[in-house]
């Protein structure tokens, strides 16, 4: 399984985040780390809100094929599933647990 972030797995709020709320991908990673599963971490780099150029990474370019978005967090399954967003991520891994 692999899980698709931006630049790490933190769960700080960040200011491009918005005060008091957990970082997207760090609330993904956390999810499935809970539901005992150990997911291969793929740093996507790049930021959805930067001009398109600053999107370009493998990462990215990844992503964009998977689900038609450059958005993190992507989880994709041993199955070939793609979850896209943290809090459906957050739900696949509680129905999903390892």
């Amino acid at each position: 399984m692999r899980l698709y972030v931006c630049w790490g797995t933190w769960r700080r709020p960040t200011p491009l985040v918005g005060r008091g709320h957990p970082h997207p991908c760090g609330v993904a990673h956390e999810a499935l780390e809970g539901a005992g599963h150990d997911p291969e971490v793929v740093r996507a780099l790049g930021w959805k809100a930067l001009p398109g150029v600053f999107n370009v990474t493998p990462g990215r370019r990844e992503v964009k094929k998977l689900t038609g978005d450059i958005e993190v967090p992507v989880l994709v399954t041993d199955e070939g599933q793609v979850v896209a967003g943290s809090q459906e991520i957050a739900a696949w891994a509680k129905a999903n647990p390892a």
